[in-house]
């Protein structure tokens, strides 16, 4: 999701609301929203320069504080002039924009990355046209954007994490933002958008990842990541999969996830790390790491491990539904053993499991209790 997705977009949108550019947009309601036509087309322009503003300016306690005047557009066709003008310019910025940037968002870890803006912008864009095609009585078919180019399925992967895909991407998007009905899933009433969780360590930032990036890993691909040579490890592919196959399943939550080591030095990914999903009934969650073989030895698992407990203990005292971290090693992986002991684990298990993993018999079981 980039630059790219966001100009093919705001294409799409202008080309259908140009068709209709000589109605009355103010003196028509937008579809559900209680802004008219007219309004609503200006805060698609209000959005992308809002977006391309924080990229651009990168703040991280609140979005830029501007706001933009079109008292001077004098009709639709202008507003559709500005439309076009804050989509370039947002395209251009996240075209421009390091992977590694973050800047202000309130949705729901107060912090996107260029993929999350562009998305958003997408967002924006297609649902908004949708609205004022809605308001204006013109057959729903005329704001569907074209399946071909993905758009909608790329916003799901990365906005809805957490929302089964279905069959049908852009009435799966509609429904998820709360413009339309889907069999057997009930109506919503209030939704956000769901950007990725980073967490900030020393030497590393956890990224967590989408399920857009966990099926590229597990095909074999990147993940949009740059790799330390030897990366991605058969171990990520197999979590990224497990993140995947959770997305399709509905089941997947975005803080319960798989994360990505990613390098600050260099920008470079030297591993992953994650859970196997969300707190089961007595609030236990269990983790699994694994580094490219290259960047062991530096105690960047450790780190890793330390920054994500952390985390956890915020979450603990926060809502309480994480009360215990569980993990499982193998007896002869002593490195493994000293990360886990090292962040606060205590061995709880000589014998895990049956012994199917080895003549050794099982594994060593850790635990980190967070609250009673």
């Amino acid at each position: 999701m980039g630059g790219e997705q966001v100009r093919e977009a705001v294409e799409h949108g202008l080309a259908v609301l140009g068709a209709v550019a000589d109605r009355d947009w103010e003196g028509t309601r937008a579809g559900r929203l209680d802004w008219n036509c007219r309004e609503t087309a200006e805060h698609i322009a209000s959005d992308l320069i809002a977006y391309a503003a924080q990229l651009a300016g990168r703040p991280t306690a609140r979005y830029v504080p501007f706001e933009i005047d079109m008292a001077e557009c004098e009709n639709n066709a202008d507003v559709l002039e500005v439309i076009r003008t804050t989509g370039a310019l947002l395209t251009a910025t996240v075209h421009t924009t390091p992977r590694s940037v973050r800047a202000f968002h309130p949705y729901p870890f107060r912090a996107a990355d260029r993929e999350g803006f562009a998305a958003m912008g997408v967002a924006e864009v297609l649902l908004h046209t949708h609205d004022i095609v809605e308001g204006l009585g013109l057959p729903a078919s005329a704001a569907v954007p074209p399946a071909g180019l993905g758009l909608c399925e790329s916003v799901l992967a990365r906005l809805f994490p957490h929302v089964r895909p279905g069959d049908d991407p852009w009435a799966t998007l509609l429904w998820a933002t709360g413009r339309g009905d889907l069999p057997g899933r009930a109506p919503v009433t209030e939704w956000k958008w769901s950007n990725p969780l980073h967490i900030d360590a020393e030497r590393l930032v956890l990224q967590g990842i989408h399920p857009a990036a966990a099926a590229d890993l597990a095909e074999g691909g990147t993940g949009g990541f740059d790799w330390v040579v030897g990366g991605p490890v058969d171990g990520t592919r197999i979590g990224a999969g497990l993140v995947f196959q959770a997305y399709e399943a509905g089941v997947h939550r975005p803080e319960w996830g798989m994360f990505v080591l990613v390098r600050k030095e260099d920008g470079l990914a030297v591993g992953a790390l994650g859970y196997h999903g969300a707190p089961d009934e007595e609030g236990r969650v269990e983790i699994g790491y694994d580094l490219v073989e290259g960047a062991r030895g530096r105690g960047y698992m450790t780190e890793a491990v330390g920054a994500l407990t952390g985390w956890a203990r915020g979450r603990s005292r926060e809502r309480g539904d994480v009360r215990s971290l569980f993990a499982v090693v193998e007896k002869l992986n002593t490195p493994s053993q000293s990360v886990l002991s090292r962040a606060g684990f205590e061995k709880v298990s000589d014998d895990w499991g049956d012994g199917e993993h080895g003549e050794h018999g099982g594994q060593f079981a850790y635990e980190l209790r967070l609250r009673a």
